[in-house]
């Protein structure tokens, strides 16, 4: 449902948030690690991250990305979404046709257009702050157990 860079900037905004928790801030290789993924494609995640106003970079020694006790608390997921990948997913077509409206809907249509709409308000209601204090509790996870390890 969401792009993958969505996808990986959901996983590294909780990350940077449960070290900001600790007043620690993490650099790009520790957030690529963390959140699986490559180190360039994060790093241009980051940059819309921190352009959006979602998570703040610090440069130098004892540098890296931090977000604000403040600010977690008040940053939506819905927000995280919005800088990634824009607010087609609200209105875009269930099956992907160019057009689809009440008008002249795809087969997908009205069961769609309730599952954006729960969509729309998990997003608007869930704060960052909830969702790192979810992994902090170790009951969820940032990425798959790896069967072999």
């Amino acid at each position: 449902m969401f792009s993958k860079a969505c996808e990986y900037g959901i996983r590294a905004s909780i990350f940077i948030a449960t070290k900001s928790s600790k007043g620690i801030r993490v650099g790009i290789k520790d957030v690529a690690k963390e959140i699986d993924s490559p180190e360039p494609f994060t790093a241009k995640i980051m940059q819309i991250l921190t352009k959006n106003g979602i998570i703040h970079s610090a440069k130098g020694v004892g540098g890296g990305f931090e977000v604000s006790n403040e600010a977690v608390k008040s940053i939506k997921l819905i927000q995280i979404v919005d800088a990634i990948d824009g607010n087609k997913i609200y209105s875009g077509c269930g099956i992907g046709l160019k057009e689809c409206s009440e008008q002249h809907p795809c087969p997908v249509h009205h069961e769609f257009k309730k599952i954006r709409g729960l969509l729309l308000e998990m997003l608007t209601k869930t704060t960052l702050e909830q969702l790192a204090s979810d992994v902090k509790s170790g009951d969820f996870f940032l990425k798959t157990l790896n069967i072999n390890d």
